[in-house]
Formats: structure tokens, sequence, C-alpha cells
């Protein structure tokens, strides 16, 4: 297949998890400063670091409130990694290669794109973030899925699954990374309750608090929720089973040998790390390495298929 058209795929897969996993990570924020103390909830700053886009935010606002950031990451055309530019790169990435994604998916990209441009100004509002969230995160799902149901599992399709499942593992990351950013103290009494109550809006988020309790066993607790969200092979959302994926998928495209060298790290060493020891700074250090990984696994993608 042309390396255009596989390049194509890659970003369209890639474009819509970001904007999916962009409107989870405004939903944890969102959650977090409802439900903790005024004193002890996080601001809004620690998105813009996450997503390393601070100094292209603070070129273009002067404070990091609510309406500035959420404007920011919903909506500014200035910053392609927002959910409204990520859904017109997605939609032009669909539209340059109908002929090879089922047709429903190309109206349901568009009509989501169109739906999210033309009610911007009411999920900008308090009111209407939630309900213009969700809407983002149920329609990429429903994509996700229709594209797994209707499209042929050739290598088209695996171009597909290897972006779709490394931008969903470096965004898990991110989301994760909420909690590192504004951590609280670890020690006994009501902050650690603070706490437990970060880390269940860390699985909510991922739609991975009721497959937590499932699998774990145990109540909401900081070492168990890093295990399952970094190290476990059966949920669709950790990190472990998202490089599984990108595995899978370049297994079955063609493997290339210094790839699969960058995957067989990042497993390894996913594999053999106590994340549940990690001290807040370690975790937040953990977590850099690891994105830069994915960068690396990205880069390496892109010289075996794309610049051809």
């Amino acid at each position: 297949m042309l390396s255009r058209v596989a390049e194509n795929i890659y970003w369209m897969a890639r474009h819509i998890e970001r904007a999916e996993n962009t409107a989870r990570l405004i939903q944890v924020n969102t959650f977090l400063l409802l439900d903790l103390p005024k004193g002890v909830a996080p601001g809004w700053m620690p998105l813009l670091t996450i997503t390393g886009a601070a100094d292209l935010f603070f070129r273009r606002y002067k404070e990091a409130g609510e309406r500035q950031v959420t404007k920011f990451l919903i909506g500014d055309d200035d910053n392609p990694g927002a959910i409204l530019p990520a859904l017109q790169i997605a939609r032009e990435n669909c539209r340059t290669i109908r002929d090879i994604v089922p047709r429903e998916s190309w109206e349901l990209i568009n009509e989501l794109f169109l739906h999210s441009r033309d009610n911007l100004s009411h999920g900008l509002t308090k009111s209407g973030r939630h309900h213009y969230l969700n809407q983002v995160i149920t329609a990429s799902q429903t994509l996700a899925g229709m594209l797994m149901g209707t499209m042929n599992h050739d290598v088209d399709y695996h171009f597909l699954r290897v972006g779709h499942s490394l931008e969903r593992a470096d965004m898990t990351s991110r989301i994760i990374d909420v909690c590192t950013a504004n951590v609280l103290p670890e020690q006994p009494g009501e902050t650690t309750n603070y706490g437990n109550i970060q880390w269940m809006g860390i699985l909510k988020s991922l739609s991975a608090y009721q497959m937590y309790r499932r699998s774990m066993q145990v109540r909401i607790q900081r070492d168990t929720v890093l295990k399952f969200l970094f190290q476990n092979h059966e949920f669709p959302r950790s990190i472990l089973y998202c490089i599984n994926e990108v595995e899978n998928g370049i297994n079955q495209i063609g493997s290339d040998r210094s790839t699969l060298q960058v995957l067989e790290h990042i497993k390894t060493n996913l594999r053999n790390s106590n994340v549940a020891t990690l001290e807040p700074v370690e975790l937040h250090a953990y977590v850099d390495d690891l994105q830069c990984d994915l960068i690396r696994l990205h880069n390496s993608l892109a010289q075996a298929y794309f610049l051809q």
C-alpha cells in the first residue's frame, strides 16, 4: 500500500483517540475540583503541563484559569492537541482515504466534527461542558466500534489499530499524570481519603472503575490503581495492553526490527517496574520517560513505514 495512505489512516486514528482522551482529561480535572476542598483540589495549570502545551498557552493567554484552559484544550485553533482541531485533522485524513474506510465511518467523523464545531460555544460553558465532552467521548467510541466491526482487517486496519493504541497509551499516561502533577501528601487521615478520591476520579475518567474492582478486588488505593493502569494485560486502556496491541499490529503489517526493539524496551520497562512503590516525583519522572519512549516508537514507525 502507499505510505501516504498508511500515514493518513494512522494519524486519523491517533487524532480521534486524542480528541476523546483530551475530553477525558478535562473531565477528570473537573470532577476533582467538584469532589475536593478548595485548598486541596488541583487547579487547571497541571493540564497544560501534562499536555506539554504550557508555552503555547501563555503566548495566547495571561492566566491559567478554568475558562482560559478549557477553551484552549477544547476549541483553540492554534492548539493542535485541542479537541476540535484534532477532530478537524482526523476528518481531513479520513476525507483523503474515503475509499479505504466504510462510508458510515466517514459520515460519523464528519458529523462529529460538525456537531462539535457548531456547539462549541455551549461546550465552553460550565453548564454545557459535561454534555459536550460526553458526546465527543461517546461518538469516538462508537466510531472505534464501527471501524472494528465493518472494516476489512487487512493492512489498512492494522495501521489504524497501531495509531489508535499508541495514542491511547500516551494519553492514558497523561491522565494518570493528573494525580502526580498535584499530588496530595501520603499520610493517615482526611488527606489520604482525598488522595483516594483523586485515584477514583482517574479510574472513572478512563471508564475503568468497574473493571478495576473486578480485576483487583480491593478498594481504591494508589498502589493497586497504578498496577492496574500500567500493567494489566486485559483492560483495553492499560498502557501494557495498548503496547501489546501496537506490537500485534506491527507484526501483522510486517515486522520492522528497530521498531520491535523499541517496543521490547517499553514492554520490559513496564513489566519490570514496581510502579506501586514510586514516590510522586519518581512517578512523574517515570511517566515522562515513558512518553519519551512512545515518541521514539512513533519516530521508528514513521521511518519504517511512512518516510518512503
